[in-house]
Protein backbone atom coordinates (compact mmCIF):
# COMPACT_ATOMS: atom_id res chain seq x y z
CA UNK A 1 0.00 0.00 0.00
CA UNK A 2 0.86 3.25 -0.99
CA UNK A 3 0.99 6.09 1.87
CA UNK A 4 -2.39 8.06 1.71
CA UNK A 5 -0.94 11.32 0.92
CA UNK A 6 0.86 9.45 -2.45
CA UNK A 7 -2.39 8.80 -3.43
CA UNK A 8 -3.92 12.27 -2.91
CA UNK A 9 -0.64 13.84 -4.78
CA UNK A 10 -1.66 11.18 -8.04
CA UNK A 11 -5.23 12.70 -8.32
CA UNK A 12 -3.47 16.10 -7.33
CA UNK A 13 -5.33 16.89 -4.10
CA UNK A 14 -3.60 19.61 -2.55
CA UNK A 15 -5.09 18.73 1.00
CA UNK A 16 -6.59 15.86 2.82
CA UNK A 17 -7.76 15.11 6.10
CA UNK A 18 -5.48 12.05 7.25
CA UNK A 19 -6.87 9.19 9.35
CA UNK A 20 -3.42 7.63 9.82
CA UNK A 21 -1.59 6.86 7.10
CA UNK A 22 -4.28 4.41 5.59
CA UNK A 23 -6.80 6.35 4.32
CA UNK A 24 -8.15 10.05 4.47
CA UNK A 25 -11.04 12.77 3.96
CA UNK A 26 -11.67 14.91 1.43
CA UNK A 27 -13.39 18.06 2.40
CA UNK A 28 -16.30 18.13 0.38
CA UNK A 29 -16.61 21.87 -0.49
CA UNK A 30 -13.95 20.43 -3.08
CA UNK A 31 -17.08 19.91 -5.13
CA UNK A 32 -17.68 23.52 -5.38
CA UNK A 33 -13.85 25.01 -6.12
CA UNK A 34 -12.47 22.32 -8.18
CA UNK A 35 -12.93 23.01 -12.09
CA UNK A 36 -15.10 20.84 -14.09
CA UNK A 37 -13.68 18.01 -16.44
CA UNK A 38 -14.39 16.34 -19.35
CA UNK A 39 -15.27 13.23 -17.07
CA UNK A 40 -16.70 9.73 -18.35
CA UNK A 41 -19.15 8.31 -15.56
CA UNK A 42 -19.48 4.81 -15.85
CA UNK A 43 -22.57 2.85 -13.97
CA UNK A 44 -21.67 -1.13 -12.76
CA UNK A 45 -24.78 -2.98 -11.93
CA UNK A 46 -25.93 -6.50 -12.89
CA UNK A 47 -28.21 -9.65 -13.55
CA UNK A 48 -30.45 -10.78 -10.77
CA UNK A 49 -27.45 -11.97 -8.25
CA UNK A 50 -27.85 -14.68 -6.08
CA UNK A 51 -27.56 -14.71 -2.01
CA UNK A 52 -23.63 -14.64 -2.42
CA UNK A 53 -23.45 -11.52 -4.85
CA UNK A 54 -21.89 -12.04 -8.63
CA UNK A 55 -19.10 -10.06 -7.66
CA UNK A 56 -20.07 -6.26 -8.85
CA UNK A 57 -18.16 -4.05 -6.79
CA UNK A 58 -14.92 -7.06 -7.97
CA UNK A 59 -15.94 -5.66 -11.24
CA UNK A 60 -16.21 -2.26 -10.32
CA UNK A 61 -12.64 -1.99 -9.01
CA UNK A 62 -11.22 -4.71 -11.78
CA UNK A 63 -12.30 -2.05 -14.14
CA UNK A 64 -10.68 0.75 -11.90
CA UNK A 65 -7.52 -1.35 -12.06
CA UNK A 66 -7.57 -2.00 -15.55
CA UNK A 67 -7.56 1.76 -16.58
CA UNK A 68 -4.64 2.64 -14.34
CA UNK A 69 -3.11 0.01 -16.16
CA UNK A 70 -3.71 1.56 -19.29
CA UNK A 71 -2.34 5.07 -18.06
CA UNK A 72 -5.76 6.53 -17.33
CA UNK A 73 -6.43 8.90 -14.59
CA UNK A 74 -9.60 7.11 -13.13
CA UNK A 75 -11.51 6.78 -10.14
CA UNK A 76 -13.64 3.91 -8.48
CA UNK A 77 -16.32 5.49 -6.20
CA UNK A 78 -18.23 2.63 -3.86
CA UNK A 79 -20.73 2.88 -1.05
CA UNK A 80 -18.94 1.86 2.70
CA UNK A 81 -19.59 -1.65 3.70
CA UNK A 82 -22.55 -2.81 6.33
CA UNK A 83 -21.93 -4.86 8.95
CA UNK A 84 -25.13 -5.98 8.46
CA UNK A 85 -24.02 -8.24 5.43
CA UNK A 86 -20.11 -8.72 6.73
CA UNK A 87 -21.20 -10.57 9.80
CA UNK A 88 -24.39 -12.16 7.50
CA UNK A 89 -23.88 -14.04 4.38
CA UNK A 90 -22.88 -11.83 1.84
CA UNK A 91 -19.52 -10.61 3.73
CA UNK A 92 -17.91 -7.34 3.02
CA UNK A 93 -18.17 -4.68 0.46
CA UNK A 94 -14.44 -4.09 -0.77
CA UNK A 95 -14.10 -6.55 -3.50
CA UNK A 96 -12.06 -9.72 -3.78
CA UNK A 97 -8.92 -11.37 -4.72
CA UNK A 98 -6.83 -9.36 -6.20
CA UNK A 99 -9.22 -6.33 -6.78
CA UNK A 100 -9.95 -5.13 -3.54
CA UNK A 101 -9.77 -1.60 -1.74
CA UNK A 102 -7.20 -1.28 1.22
CA UNK A 103 -7.17 -1.46 4.20
CA UNK A 104 -10.34 -4.26 3.20
CA UNK A 105 -10.80 -4.84 6.95
CA UNK A 106 -10.72 -1.10 8.18
CA UNK A 107 -13.38 -0.81 5.31
CA UNK A 108 -15.39 -3.22 6.12
CA UNK A 109 -15.53 -2.45 10.32
CA UNK A 110 -15.44 0.75 11.39
CA UNK A 111 -13.32 2.90 8.93
CA UNK A 112 -13.79 6.50 9.31
CA UNK A 113 -16.89 6.14 11.67
CA UNK A 114 -19.03 7.39 9.13
CA UNK A 115 -21.85 5.03 9.34
CA UNK A 116 -22.02 4.68 13.55
CA UNK A 117 -22.29 8.84 13.01
CA UNK A 118 -25.12 8.00 11.03
CA UNK A 119 -26.67 5.60 13.65
CA UNK A 120 -26.25 8.26 16.47
CA UNK A 121 -27.80 11.18 14.43
CA UNK A 122 -31.08 8.96 14.01
CA UNK A 123 -31.00 7.93 17.54
CA UNK A 124 -30.49 11.34 18.89
CA UNK A 125 -33.80 12.15 17.03
CA UNK A 126 -35.70 9.10 18.77
CA UNK A 127 -34.01 10.45 21.91
CA UNK A 128 -35.15 13.84 21.45
CA UNK A 129 -38.60 12.68 20.71
CA UNK A 130 -39.76 10.58 23.64
CA UNK A 131 -37.96 12.91 25.81
CA UNK A 132 -40.48 15.87 24.44
CA UNK A 133 -43.06 13.27 25.09
CA UNK A 134 -41.60 12.95 28.67
CA UNK A 135 -40.98 16.34 29.44
CA UNK A 136 -44.79 17.37 28.46
CA UNK A 137 -45.55 17.11 24.95
CA UNK A 138 -45.41 20.48 23.89
CA UNK A 139 -46.49 19.75 19.89
CA UNK A 140 -49.28 17.05 21.13
CA UNK A 141 -47.69 13.87 19.23
CA UNK A 142 -49.87 11.64 19.14
CA UNK A 143 -48.37 9.51 16.71
CA UNK A 144 -44.98 8.66 16.16
CA UNK A 145 -43.65 7.15 13.15
CA UNK A 146 -39.51 7.94 13.37
CA UNK A 147 -37.77 4.65 13.82
CA UNK A 148 -34.36 3.70 15.73
CA UNK A 149 -31.72 2.14 13.66
CA UNK A 150 -28.46 -0.72 14.61
CA UNK A 151 -25.68 -0.97 11.68
CA UNK A 152 -26.04 -4.90 12.20
CA UNK A 153 -28.93 -7.80 10.97
CA UNK A 154 -31.19 -8.21 14.50
CA UNK A 155 -34.86 -9.38 13.55
CA UNK A 156 -35.63 -9.24 17.25
CA UNK A 157 -35.34 -5.66 17.55
CA UNK A 158 -38.14 -5.49 14.09
CA UNK A 159 -40.55 -4.34 16.39
CA UNK A 160 -40.55 -3.09 20.35
CA UNK A 161 -42.19 -1.09 22.93
CA UNK A 162 -40.78 2.16 24.03
CA UNK A 163 -41.97 4.01 27.20
CA UNK A 164 -42.10 7.34 26.74
CA UNK A 165 -43.56 8.12 29.95
CA UNK A 166 -45.28 11.10 28.58
CA UNK A 167 -48.89 12.09 27.20
CA UNK A 168 -50.70 11.25 25.19
CA UNK A 169 -49.37 8.90 23.68
CA UNK A 170 -49.77 7.20 27.65
CA UNK A 171 -46.24 5.98 28.07
CA UNK A 172 -45.81 3.18 25.72
CA UNK A 173 -46.05 2.70 22.17
CA UNK A 174 -44.92 0.28 19.63
CA UNK A 175 -41.78 1.28 17.34
CA UNK A 176 -38.83 -0.78 15.89
CA UNK A 177 -35.76 -0.68 14.60
CA UNK A 178 -34.44 -0.81 11.11
CA UNK A 179 -30.89 -1.39 9.77
CA UNK A 180 -28.25 1.55 9.24
CA UNK A 181 -28.61 1.29 5.73
CA UNK A 182 -32.55 1.70 5.29
CA UNK A 183 -32.08 5.08 7.51
CA UNK A 184 -33.32 8.32 6.25
CA UNK A 185 -30.43 10.06 7.80
CA UNK A 186 -28.00 8.02 5.87
CA UNK A 187 -30.16 9.02 2.31
CA UNK A 188 -29.98 12.32 3.67
CA UNK A 189 -26.36 12.02 3.75
CA UNK A 190 -25.85 10.47 0.26
CA UNK A 191 -28.12 13.13 -1.47
CA UNK A 192 -27.55 16.34 0.22
CA UNK A 193 -25.68 18.92 -1.98
CA UNK A 194 -23.47 20.50 0.80
CA UNK A 195 -23.65 20.77 4.71
CA UNK A 196 -26.34 23.53 4.54
CA UNK A 197 -28.56 21.13 2.42
CA UNK A 198 -28.34 18.64 4.55
CA UNK A 199 -29.37 20.92 7.36
CA UNK A 200 -32.39 21.85 5.84
CA UNK A 201 -33.01 17.87 4.98
CA UNK A 202 -32.87 16.75 8.42
CA UNK A 203 -34.87 19.54 9.70
CA UNK A 204 -37.88 17.91 7.43
CA UNK A 205 -37.44 14.69 8.56
CA UNK A 206 -40.97 13.71 9.28
CA UNK A 207 -41.46 12.41 13.01
CA UNK A 208 -44.79 11.92 13.42
CA UNK A 209 -48.23 13.52 13.63
CA UNK A 210 -50.16 15.61 16.32
CA UNK A 211 -53.23 14.85 18.10
CA UNK A 212 -54.85 16.53 14.87
CA UNK A 213 -53.42 14.84 12.12
CA UNK A 214 -50.74 17.79 11.57
CA UNK A 215 -47.63 16.44 10.28
CA UNK A 216 -44.60 17.07 12.69
CA UNK A 217 -41.04 17.20 11.35
CA UNK A 218 -37.08 17.31 13.20
CA UNK A 219 -37.31 20.92 12.58
CA UNK A 220 -40.11 21.28 15.11
CA UNK A 221 -37.97 20.05 18.09
CA UNK A 222 -34.69 21.72 16.90
CA UNK A 223 -33.21 18.58 16.19
CA UNK A 224 -31.40 19.52 13.00
CA UNK A 225 -28.28 21.64 14.80
CA UNK A 226 -26.95 18.78 17.01
CA UNK A 227 -27.63 16.41 13.77
CA UNK A 228 -25.69 17.91 11.64
CA UNK A 229 -22.96 18.72 14.28
CA UNK A 230 -23.01 14.75 14.24
CA UNK A 231 -22.80 14.36 10.66
CA UNK A 232 -20.03 17.35 10.23
CA UNK A 233 -17.16 14.74 9.29
CA UNK A 234 -19.23 12.26 8.17
CA UNK A 235 -20.12 14.29 5.20
CA UNK A 236 -16.94 14.38 3.93
CA UNK A 237 -15.94 11.27 1.60
CA UNK A 238 -13.11 8.56 2.43
CA UNK A 239 -9.82 8.40 0.16
CA UNK A 240 -8.52 5.39 -0.11
CA UNK A 241 -6.87 2.83 -3.04
CA UNK A 242 -7.29 -0.65 -4.11
CA UNK A 243 -4.97 -3.09 -3.84
CA UNK A 244 -3.03 -2.04 -7.03
CA UNK A 245 -2.35 1.45 -5.63
CA UNK A 246 -5.35 3.01 -7.95
CA UNK A 247 -7.38 5.97 -6.47
CA UNK A 248 -10.88 4.98 -4.93
CA UNK A 249 -13.31 7.47 -2.88
CA UNK A 250 -15.72 5.47 -0.64
CA UNK A 251 -18.68 6.94 0.73
CA UNK A 252 -22.53 6.70 1.82
CA UNK A 253 -23.98 3.24 2.42
CA UNK A 254 -27.57 2.51 1.62
CA UNK A 255 -28.80 -0.91 0.20
CA UNK A 256 -30.61 -1.01 -2.65
CA UNK A 257 -33.54 -3.49 -2.02
CA UNK A 258 -34.87 -0.87 0.60
CA UNK A 259 -33.21 2.35 -0.11
CA UNK A 260 -31.78 4.44 -3.21
CA UNK A 261 -28.55 2.08 -2.92
CA UNK A 262 -25.65 4.33 -4.38
CA UNK A 263 -23.21 5.78 -3.09
CA UNK A 264 -23.03 9.99 -1.71
CA UNK A 265 -23.86 12.37 -4.82
CA UNK A 266 -20.56 14.82 -3.21
CA UNK A 267 -18.57 11.58 -4.02
CA UNK A 268 -20.18 10.75 -7.84
CA UNK A 269 -19.01 14.70 -8.04
CA UNK A 270 -15.79 14.68 -6.64
CA UNK A 271 -14.54 12.20 -8.48
CA UNK A 272 -16.15 13.30 -11.55
CA UNK A 273 -13.39 16.64 -10.76
CA UNK A 274 -10.56 14.43 -10.44
CA UNK A 275 -10.32 12.21 -12.93
CA UNK A 276 -11.11 11.42 -16.50
CA UNK A 277 -13.21 7.77 -15.84
CA UNK A 278 -15.43 7.26 -12.86
CA UNK A 279 -16.66 3.78 -12.21
CA UNK A 280 -19.43 3.52 -9.57
CA UNK A 281 -22.12 1.25 -8.40
CA UNK A 282 -25.42 0.77 -7.75
CA UNK A 283 -26.28 -2.79 -5.25
CA UNK A 284 -27.71 -5.67 -6.84
CA UNK A 285 -29.32 -5.92 -10.13
CA UNK A 286 -29.93 -3.45 -12.69
CA UNK A 287 -34.12 -3.50 -11.41
CA UNK A 288 -32.65 -1.84 -8.26
CA UNK A 289 -29.41 -0.38 -7.47
CA UNK A 290 -29.24 0.73 -11.74
CA UNK A 291 -33.21 1.97 -11.48
CA UNK A 292 -32.59 4.05 -8.56
CA UNK A 293 -28.84 5.41 -9.61
CA UNK A 294 -30.74 6.19 -12.91
CA UNK A 295 -34.16 7.34 -11.67
CA UNK A 296 -33.84 9.07 -8.19
CA UNK A 297 -29.62 9.74 -7.69
CA UNK A 298 -29.47 11.41 -11.61
CA UNK A 299 -32.32 13.22 -11.40
CA UNK A 300 -31.44 14.85 -7.96
CA UNK A 301 -27.76 15.41 -8.85
CA UNK A 302 -28.07 16.47 -13.13
CA UNK A 303 -25.65 13.53 -13.42
CA UNK A 304 -25.52 11.68 -17.03
CA UNK A 305 -23.72 8.14 -17.32
CA UNK A 306 -21.81 7.64 -20.48
CA UNK A 307 -21.65 3.88 -19.96
CA UNK A 308 -23.03 0.55 -18.25
CA UNK A 309 -21.16 -2.17 -17.11
CA UNK A 310 -23.55 -5.16 -16.70
CA UNK A 311 -22.26 -8.19 -14.52
CA UNK A 312 -23.48 -11.40 -15.57
CA UNK A 313 -21.59 -14.94 -13.86
CA UNK A 314 -22.53 -18.67 -15.44
CA UNK A 315 -22.79 -19.77 -11.47
CA UNK A 316 -26.12 -16.90 -11.78
CA UNK A 317 -27.71 -17.55 -14.90
CA UNK A 318 -27.49 -21.22 -14.38
CA UNK A 319 -29.16 -20.78 -10.60
CA UNK A 320 -31.95 -18.94 -12.72
CA UNK A 321 -32.56 -21.61 -15.08
CA UNK A 322 -32.53 -24.64 -12.63
CA UNK A 323 -28.91 -25.30 -13.95
CA UNK A 324 -29.40 -24.93 -17.64
CA UNK A 325 -27.14 -22.01 -18.78
CA UNK A 326 -29.61 -20.84 -21.80
CA UNK A 327 -32.69 -21.59 -19.84
CA UNK A 328 -31.42 -19.09 -17.19
CA UNK A 329 -30.77 -16.77 -19.97
CA UNK A 330 -33.55 -15.27 -19.84
CA UNK A 331 -32.94 -13.04 -17.01
CA UNK A 332 -29.74 -11.21 -19.13
CA UNK A 333 -32.26 -10.80 -21.50
CA UNK A 334 -34.53 -9.07 -19.27
CA UNK A 335 -31.67 -6.97 -17.58
CA UNK A 336 -30.60 -5.86 -21.26
CA UNK A 337 -34.16 -4.84 -21.51
CA UNK A 338 -33.98 -2.33 -18.88
CA UNK A 339 -30.81 -1.01 -19.57
CA UNK A 340 -32.20 -0.26 -23.26
CA UNK A 341 -35.26 1.28 -21.79
CA UNK A 342 -33.24 3.97 -20.17
CA UNK A 343 -31.27 4.47 -23.45
CA UNK A 344 -27.79 3.90 -22.53
CA UNK A 345 -25.17 2.13 -24.65
CA UNK A 346 -23.65 -0.76 -22.57
CA UNK A 347 -21.10 -3.76 -21.92
CA UNK A 348 -22.26 -6.86 -20.63
CA UNK A 349 -19.00 -7.96 -18.36
CA UNK A 350 -18.98 -11.73 -17.75
CA UNK A 351 -16.85 -12.16 -14.27
CA UNK A 352 -15.23 -15.44 -14.44
CA UNK A 353 -15.56 -17.84 -11.72
CA UNK A 354 -12.53 -19.99 -10.96
CA UNK A 355 -14.86 -23.74 -11.60
CA UNK A 356 -16.60 -21.83 -14.78
CA UNK A 357 -15.86 -23.70 -18.11
CA UNK A 358 -14.21 -22.62 -21.38
CA UNK A 359 -17.48 -24.06 -22.83
CA UNK A 360 -19.57 -22.47 -20.65
CA UNK A 361 -18.20 -18.89 -20.85
CA UNK A 362 -17.95 -19.38 -24.64
CA UNK A 363 -21.44 -20.55 -24.71
CA UNK A 364 -22.71 -17.21 -22.94
CA UNK A 365 -20.76 -15.10 -25.15
CA UNK A 366 -22.86 -16.56 -27.84
CA UNK A 367 -25.82 -16.06 -26.16
CA UNK A 368 -24.70 -12.46 -26.04
CA UNK A 369 -24.07 -12.09 -29.70
CA UNK A 370 -27.12 -13.43 -30.14
CA UNK A 371 -28.99 -10.75 -29.29
CA UNK A 372 -26.57 -8.05 -30.86
CA UNK A 373 -25.09 -7.17 -27.25
CA UNK A 374 -21.10 -6.61 -26.83
CA UNK A 375 -19.93 -8.71 -24.50
CA UNK A 376 -16.45 -9.09 -22.84
CA UNK A 377 -14.90 -11.57 -20.00
CA UNK A 378 -12.81 -10.73 -17.14
CA UNK A 379 -10.91 -12.27 -14.34
CA UNK A 380 -9.85 -9.36 -12.26
CA UNK A 381 -11.21 -11.67 -9.27
CA UNK A 382 -7.75 -14.07 -9.86
CA UNK A 383 -5.57 -11.49 -11.91
CA UNK A 384 -6.24 -8.30 -11.10
CA UNK A 385 -6.43 -5.01 -13.31
CA UNK A 386 -4.71 -7.45 -16.29
CA UNK A 387 -7.31 -9.36 -15.88
CA UNK A 388 -9.84 -6.29 -16.86
CA UNK A 389 -8.19 -4.72 -18.95
CA UNK A 390 -10.24 -5.90 -22.18
CA UNK A 391 -13.80 -5.34 -20.98
CA UNK A 392 -12.35 -1.60 -20.05
CA UNK A 393 -11.10 -1.53 -23.42
CA UNK A 394 -14.67 -2.38 -24.68
CA UNK A 395 -16.03 0.10 -22.20
CA UNK A 396 -14.27 2.76 -23.78
CA UNK A 397 -15.17 1.67 -27.49
CA UNK A 398 -18.91 2.08 -26.30
CA UNK A 399 -18.53 5.40 -24.88
CA UNK A 400 -16.88 6.52 -27.99
CA UNK A 401 -18.58 4.72 -30.61
CA UNK A 402 -22.51 3.87 -29.39
CA UNK A 403 -25.41 6.87 -29.49
CA UNK A 404 -26.40 8.16 -25.52
CA UNK A 405 -29.89 8.52 -25.41
CA UNK A 406 -30.14 8.64 -21.66
CA UNK A 407 -33.56 9.44 -20.32
CA UNK A 408 -35.72 8.22 -16.97
CA UNK A 409 -38.23 5.71 -16.81
CA UNK A 410 -41.18 8.33 -15.66
CA UNK A 411 -41.54 12.04 -16.24
CA UNK A 412 -41.27 14.26 -12.89
CA UNK A 413 -44.89 15.56 -12.91
CA UNK A 414 -46.32 11.58 -13.17
CA UNK A 415 -48.84 10.54 -10.72
CA UNK A 416 -47.38 8.36 -7.48
CA UNK A 417 -49.36 5.14 -9.42
CA UNK A 418 -47.73 6.28 -13.05
CA UNK A 419 -44.46 6.01 -11.52
CA UNK A 420 -45.05 2.87 -9.79
CA UNK A 421 -46.27 1.26 -12.80
CA UNK A 422 -43.83 2.29 -15.02
CA UNK A 423 -41.67 1.22 -13.03
CA UNK A 424 -43.03 -2.37 -12.56
CA UNK A 425 -43.85 -2.67 -15.77
CA UNK A 426 -40.54 -0.98 -18.24
CA UNK A 427 -38.08 -2.29 -15.44
CA UNK A 428 -39.46 -5.42 -13.50
CA UNK A 429 -41.48 -6.55 -16.87
CA UNK A 430 -44.49 -7.01 -14.59
CA UNK A 431 -47.95 -7.22 -16.32
CA UNK A 432 -49.98 -5.39 -13.60
CA UNK A 433 -49.44 -3.86 -10.40
CA UNK A 434 -51.98 -4.41 -7.30
CA UNK A 435 -52.33 -2.52 -4.09
CA UNK A 436 -53.23 -2.83 -0.35
CA UNK A 437 -55.99 -0.61 0.99
CA UNK A 438 -53.06 0.85 3.25
CA UNK A 439 -51.31 1.61 -0.15
CA UNK A 440 -54.72 3.30 -1.49
CA UNK A 441 -54.68 5.16 1.67
CA UNK A 442 -51.17 6.53 1.71
CA UNK A 443 -51.48 7.41 -2.15
CA UNK A 444 -54.09 9.20 -1.67
CA UNK A 445 -52.96 11.13 1.06
CA UNK A 446 -49.51 11.79 -0.42
CA UNK A 447 -50.68 12.26 -3.86
CA UNK A 448 -51.08 16.65 -3.52
CA UNK A 449 -47.90 17.04 -1.23
CA UNK A 450 -45.21 14.70 -2.22
CA UNK A 451 -45.93 14.39 -6.11
CA UNK A 452 -43.28 15.49 -7.88
CA UNK A 453 -40.73 13.23 -5.31
CA UNK A 454 -39.34 10.12 -7.25
CA UNK A 455 -40.11 6.86 -5.81
CA UNK A 456 -38.02 4.26 -4.04
CA UNK A 457 -39.02 0.49 -4.58
CA UNK A 458 -38.79 -1.69 -2.20
CA UNK A 459 -38.42 -5.28 -2.85
CA UNK A 460 -36.35 -8.58 -2.72
CA UNK A 461 -33.36 -8.27 -4.98
CA UNK A 462 -33.45 -12.04 -5.56
CA UNK A 463 -36.18 -12.06 -8.81
CA UNK A 464 -37.61 -9.71 -10.44
CA UNK A 465 -40.57 -9.80 -9.36
CA UNK A 466 -41.52 -9.35 -5.63
CA UNK A 467 -41.34 -12.75 -4.45
CA UNK A 468 -38.02 -14.28 -4.04
CA UNK A 469 -38.98 -17.44 -4.26
CA UNK A 470 -40.62 -17.05 -8.09
CA UNK A 471 -36.27 -16.69 -8.75
CA UNK A 472 -34.28 -14.69 -11.97
CA UNK A 473 -36.82 -15.86 -14.49
CA UNK A 474 -40.32 -15.13 -13.34
CA UNK A 475 -42.97 -14.09 -16.28
CA UNK A 476 -46.20 -13.10 -16.67
CA UNK A 477 -46.18 -11.45 -12.62
CA UNK A 478 -47.96 -9.05 -11.03
CA UNK A 479 -46.48 -7.27 -8.23
CA UNK A 480 -48.33 -5.92 -4.93
CA UNK A 481 -47.76 -2.61 -3.20
CA UNK A 482 -47.83 -3.02 0.50
CA UNK A 483 -47.53 0.27 1.69
CA UNK A 484 -45.98 3.72 1.56
CA UNK A 485 -44.13 6.05 3.35
CA UNK A 486 -42.84 9.35 2.22
CA UNK A 487 -39.00 10.57 3.10
CA UNK A 488 -39.42 14.21 3.46
CA UNK A 489 -36.09 14.55 4.23
CA UNK A 490 -34.52 12.42 1.60
CA UNK A 491 -37.27 13.73 -0.83
CA UNK A 492 -38.26 10.05 -2.01
CA UNK A 493 -41.30 7.90 -1.54
CA UNK A 494 -40.80 4.46 -0.77
CA UNK A 495 -43.11 2.23 -2.03
CA UNK A 496 -42.51 -1.64 -0.09
CA UNK A 497 -43.42 -4.52 -1.95
CA UNK A 498 -43.98 -8.22 -1.27
CA UNK A 499 -42.57 -8.94 1.69
CA UNK A 500 -39.49 -6.83 1.94
CA UNK A 501 -38.00 -6.33 5.64
CA UNK A 502 -35.95 -3.20 6.92
CA UNK A 503 -34.28 -4.75 9.48
CA UNK A 504 -32.64 -8.10 8.16
CA UNK A 505 -31.84 -11.16 10.30
CA UNK A 506 -29.00 -13.42 10.16
CA UNK A 507 -29.24 -17.04 8.74
CA UNK A 508 -28.70 -20.38 10.37
CA UNK A 509 -24.72 -20.15 9.44
CA UNK A 510 -23.47 -16.17 9.23
CA UNK A 511 -20.46 -14.98 8.33
CA UNK A 512 -19.77 -14.34 11.61
CA UNK A 513 -19.30 -18.04 13.18
CA UNK A 514 -16.08 -17.86 11.30
CA UNK A 515 -14.89 -14.55 11.95
CA UNK A 516 -11.81 -14.62 14.53
CA UNK A 517 -8.86 -12.44 16.05
CA UNK A 518 -6.03 -14.60 16.35
CA UNK A 519 -2.58 -12.97 17.35
CA UNK A 520 -3.99 -9.85 16.70
CA UNK A 521 -5.25 -10.04 13.53
CA UNK A 522 -8.47 -10.70 11.48
CA UNK A 523 -9.23 -13.60 10.44
CA UNK A 524 -12.32 -14.68 8.09
CA UNK A 525 -13.51 -11.79 7.23
CA UNK A 526 -13.89 -11.15 3.57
Amino acid sequence: MKPINEVAKELELKEIIPYGDKFAKINHKLVDSLPNKNCKLILTTAITPTKAGEGKTTTTIALGQAFAQMGKKAIIALREPSLGPVFGVKGGGAGGGKCRIEPMEEINLHFTGDIHAITSANNLLSSMIDNHIFQGNELSIDKVVWKRVLDMNDRALRKILVNSGGKPIKGTYETGFEITAASEVMAVLCLSSDLNDLKRRLGNLIIGYDNTGKTLHAKDLNAQGSMSVLLKDAINPNLVQTVEGSPAIVHGGPFANIAHGCNSIIATKLSLKLADYVITEGGFGSDLGAEKFLDVKCRVANLKPDAVVLVATVRAIKEHGDGDLEKGFFNVKEHIKIIKNFGLPFVVGINKFSDDTDQEIETLKNLCNDQGVKVEMHSGFIDGGKGAIELAKAVIDTIENSVNNFNFIYPDNATIKEKIELVAKKVYGAIGVDYTDKAEEKIKLYSEEFKRYPIIMAKTPLSLSDNKKAGGCAKDFRITVRNLTVKNGAEFIVVYLGKIMTMPGLSKKPAALDIDLIDGEIKGLF
